[in-house]
């Protein structure tokens, strides 16, 4: 029965509106339950568990079955929506007739849309911890409730798969723990929480099983070394006159590495002879040099220094010829940053020009360039930023040569013989008159 005029909606029609109301309401929660829990911190939760909030307990919980918890939610929302739509077809065309499934269509799809979607997973997003800690004894009810229907819809879905051949993963992820944690602090960097000096810490810190010596280590071509047959006194100068404290030592020629001086071992032996450089022995002095493949991850490299307290090592290749040198220090300046001290000097092969554009030697390791610019070279090919444009020019460049890839122009300044000595690198958008 219609219906009409003035007349007054039947009882049952107000018990149908009722029920309407209280769908919403519940399709406002499941969607929003499901949005806060996924978007909990769970780091948060972890902290507050531990100082022991039952409610975080209980989230962590949730969040450890996933699947279940969404698919509970899900079948939640799909219960409700399809009960408020139906009951409200049911009041339309008991007041309008065959027309109030059109309107029932309309104002269903704007009430869910907006009531039961938009506005809670909105307030969800905008507060997901507090709003998961709120709901989550109701959530945890639904879940043991929607169990057994979740069950058997998981052995339907599987067994759909199984006739395609193919395998249901619940905890298939497509990025390592390591991708994630560093997807997530890059993020929170472009959104101002954190910091680009606590970004690259984390980001090197991550990377240490990453990456090798090699990746990080003085090439042998900017080795500063000691030839042994020299006389002492210009041994103690070359020493005194350098910036560093180690310094290997060689004998024949400069790959053969025979040893290692320290400056203060030197500078006792040289009081001990009362200031007299000739009475001085260097081999004496020399420790053993200590060699590493240069396939060692900076982890690896990390551990052995500190388990052998020395913080200088020798990187050799599968032939055993010497590559290069790596310290403690290097190591260290891949989570923390360039460590200056009084002796050092602003980044090597480095500098800035007013237009944005830079002049850096073709030695320059890619990665130092990206911490110093802020910048996104890839470094997966080659080490040196010269070792980057002879890979992608797939030719050794002569002088005056430019390039452009990667979003960078790259103008070949020096070059000595198959070496690139020195370049202009920018951006491309820096680049207006070319």
């Amino acid at each position: 029965m219609h219906a009409t005029g003035g007349e007054a909606l039947p009882v049952d029609l107000w018990v149908a509106v009722l029920i309407v109301f209280v769908c919403l309401l519940l399709s406002a929660f499941f969607a929003a339950s499901e949005t806060a829990m996924t978007a909990a911190s769970r780091a948060r939760m972890h902290g507050l568990e531990k100082s022991g909030d039952a409610r975080a307990t209980l989230v962590n919980r949730l969040l450890e079955a996933r699947p279940r918890l969404i698919g509970a939610m899900l079948l939640g929302n799909t219960i409700v929506n399809i009960g408020a739509s139906a009951f409200m077809t049911n009041v339309l065309t008991g007041v309008f007739g065959d027309a109030g499934v059109i309107y029932a269509t309309a104002l269903m799809t704007v009430l869910l849309l907006v009531f039961a979607e938009v506005l809670p997973k909105t307030i969800a997003i905008n507060f997901p911890d507090r709003m998961s800690l709120i709901f989550a004894r109701v959530v945890s009810v639904f879940v043991t409730i929607f169990t057994p229907a979740l069950v058997a819809v998981d052995f339907v879905v599987g067994g759909c798969l199984s006739l395609f051949g193919l395998q249901k993963r619940d905890h298939a992820s497509i990025l390592t723990p390591n991708e994630e944690i560093r997807s997530t602090v890059d993020l929170l960097h472009k959104e101002g929480g954190v910091e680009r000096s606590h970004r690259d810490m984390f980001g090197g810190l991550i990377e240490l099983n990453a990456l090798n010596v090699s990746d990080v280590m003085v090439h042998r071509t900017r080795m500063r070394t000691i030839n042994a047959a020299s006389p002492p006194r210009d041994i103690v100068q070359e020493v005194l006159a350098s910036a560093f404290t180690r310094l290997p030592v060689w004998t024949g020629q400069p790959e053969n590495i025979v040893g290692v001086i320290h400056a203060k071992d030197l500078l006792r032996a040289l009081a001990a002879v009362h200031g007299e450089a000739e009475k001085l022995k260097i081999d004496e002095i020399c420790s053993p040099p200590w060699f590493v493949p240069e396939t060692t991850t900076l982890h690896d490299q990390l551990q052995a220094f500190l388990e052998r307290k020395s913080h200088f090592a020798l990187v050799v290749d599968e032939y055993g010829s010497v590559m290069g040198l790596v310290t403690l220090e290097d190591i260290l300046e891949e989570i923390v940053g360039d460590i200056k001290d009084e002796h050092d000097t602003a980044v090597q092969g480095l500098r800035q020009l007013p237009d944005g554009s830079i002049n850096v030697d073709g030695s320059v390791p890619i990665r130092d360039l990206n911490r110093a610019m802020d910048w996104s070279l890839p470094d997966e090919e080659a080490t040196t930023i010269a070792g980057l444009v002879i890979h992608e020019a797939r030719a050794i460049p002569e002088a005056g040569q430019v390039f452009s890839f990667h979003g960078f122009r790259f103008e070949i300044l020096r070059k000595q013989r198959n070496k690139i000595l020195s370049l202009k690198v920018s951006p491309e958008y820096r680049e207006i008159d070319g």
